[in-house]
């Protein structure tokens, strides 16, 4: 059998079983792909053909004795801040640009323990920061939809890679928004589960209290078959909840009839928003009530400090969690210097990006003496706030809908030269990190140039089921996530 265009992992699961086709001819399909189209749009940062095709073999003997994992054999692309035995992982940047992992990630060793094939390490936003994909030191990547624009970030290597199938599926990571904008962005389903329930062991920190592991994918079957594989409890993460694992694709075929979904008035009347993205929600909501949904308009009066909020609380940690890069142990050391003070200040200088250097700096100054009470716990208290907004909300309904990203992508360099133009981009996103509630990105329509426009769902605490049962009800009656861009 041959590989049929962009096909579900359903789709693939069935045709490894069968022997329609070998994990090592799907692998050498992709790896294939990979070969011709990376070039044009700079998503793979690190490949390994030898070790990629070694477990595929692996895998089809595993399935030659009849194992039946429904991951068993798919080839999957991992973001490059999960750490992997033996491949490098370079969070795109300088700093660890030849750094090799000695262990591996526990989100990735569940996958693989579900036998899913590595085909390698994608691009990224510089240490997570940033919505656009371009803050990074191997260059910017490039939307499969108009290699002109950006794919989002930070997770812009996971997204593109699959929206250009050049993987079927993809890790992510999203602190404010990255599964999901670039999901939006390039027309694919991405989630951000419940704060802890995927673990953070062995993926690089950027804000520790917001960074959440999730899967992107075509669909919300795939993605709810990954999350599934992706969750449980780890004591090597202080932050992993020791909760069941949920079967996610067992919760996909209930009907949304009476499913109540609340419509914040401050994200429907934000200011920004494209008037593309405001008719494409108005097209989904109309799809929602011909489902049986029950729209009903809340409020979240905090919410518009979210960014803000934000962007106090996620620089601080940033600050903290990158002081341990100081060019003494591993990653980028000066290589001129006086002494080791100079060698610690060369080091960092050279090794950081522009936005790097610019969160550690405010982060660095909101935790100073003096400025600390003033702006990072005023913060803190505004997240607790934000939280009960939600809590309020959620009496009087079970999901929350809004647009994902106020825009669609736009060109790159566009928004490089003007960072807050950029932060505002998350007007949306910000808050499910803030309260670490559960929150996924799916496709809703597109605007006049053809270009992605995605809508977002929150859910309360632990309510995935809930909301991938939604948006595959919300897919199952449209064809939004099945078109694709051309030339890939």
């Amino acid at each position: 059998m041959s590989v049929s265009a962009y096909p579900s992992l359903t789709q693939l699961a069935q045709a490894l079983h069968s022997r329609q086709i070998s994990a090592v001819e799907l692998a050498q399909h992709y790896l294939d792909r990979i070969a011709t189209h990376n070039a044009k749009l700079n998503v793979y940062l690190s490949l390994d053909a030898d070790r990629t095709l070694a477990d595929a073999r692996e895998c089809d003997a595993r399935l030659a004795a009849g194992e039946q994992n429904a991951l068993l054999g798919i080839p999957i692309a991992h973001k490059d801040l999960f750490c992997i035995d033996g491949w490098r992982t370079t969070c795109g940047s300088k700093m660890l640009h030849n750094f090799v992992a000695p262990y591996t990630a526990t989100v990735v060793h569940k996958l693989r323990e579900a036998g899913m094939v590595t085909l390698g390490k994608v691009n990224m936003d510089e240490f997570a920061m940033g919505s656009s994909n371009e803050n990074s030191y191997f260059g910017a990547v490039h939307n499969p939809w108009d290699p002109l624009r950006v794919p989002g970030g930070s997770s812009g290597g996971s997204a593109a890679c699959v929206a250009a199938d050049l993987a079927p599926c993809a890790t992510g990571t999203d602190t404010g928004g990255s599964i999901r904008q670039p999901s939006a962005f390039t027309n694919l389903t991405g989630i951000k589960p419940t704060y802890g329930l995927c673990s953070r062991y062995g993926m690089v920190a950027f804000a520790s209290s917001l960074d959440q592991a999730g899967p992107i994918a075509r669909s919300s079957e795939d993605c709810a078959l990954l999350l599934s594989a992706m969750t449980g409890f780890d004591e090597r993460d202080s932050t992993s909840l020791a909760r069941p694992v949920v079967d996610y694709r067992a919760h996909l075929q209930q009907s949304i009839k009476g499913l109540r979904i609340g419509l914040p008035k401050e994200f429907f009347n934000a200011a920004g928003t494209d008037t593309a993205v405001q008719a494409a929600l108005q097209q989904a909501i109309a799809v929602w009530r011909s489902l049986g949904a029950e729209m009903v308009e809340v409020s979240l009066p905090k919410v518009d400090y979210s960014v803000p909020a934000y962007y106090v609380v996620a620089p601080a940690e940033a600050s903290s969690n990158l002081s341990r890069f100081d060019g003494v142990r591993y990653g980028h050391r000066a290589a001129l210097y006086k002494d080791l003070n100079d060698m610690y200040k060369k080091s960092r200088a050279e090794g950081f990006g522009a936005e790097v250097k610019r969160r550690i700096l405010i982060g660095t100054y909101v935790l100073s003496h003096g400025y600390y009470d003033a702006y990072y716990v005023q913060a803190q208290k505004l997240r607790r706030l934000i939280a009960d907004d939600f809590a309020q909300a959620y009496q009087h309904c079970d999901l929350v809908l809004s647009p994902t990203a106020p825009e669609c992508a736009y060109p790159l360099g566009s928004k490089t030269d003007d960072p807050l133009k950029m932060y505002l981009g998350d007007i949306f996103t910000v808050a499910a990190n803030l309260t670490g509630q559960p929150a996924m990105s799916l496709p809703c329509g597109f605007d006049a140039q053809g270009l992605p426009i995605g809508m977002q769902l929150i859910g309360n605490y632990f309510d995935e089921a809930r909301m991938l049962n939604a948006a595959q009800q919300f897919q199952l009656a449209t064809d939004y996530h099945l078109q694709r861009p051309k030339g890939f």
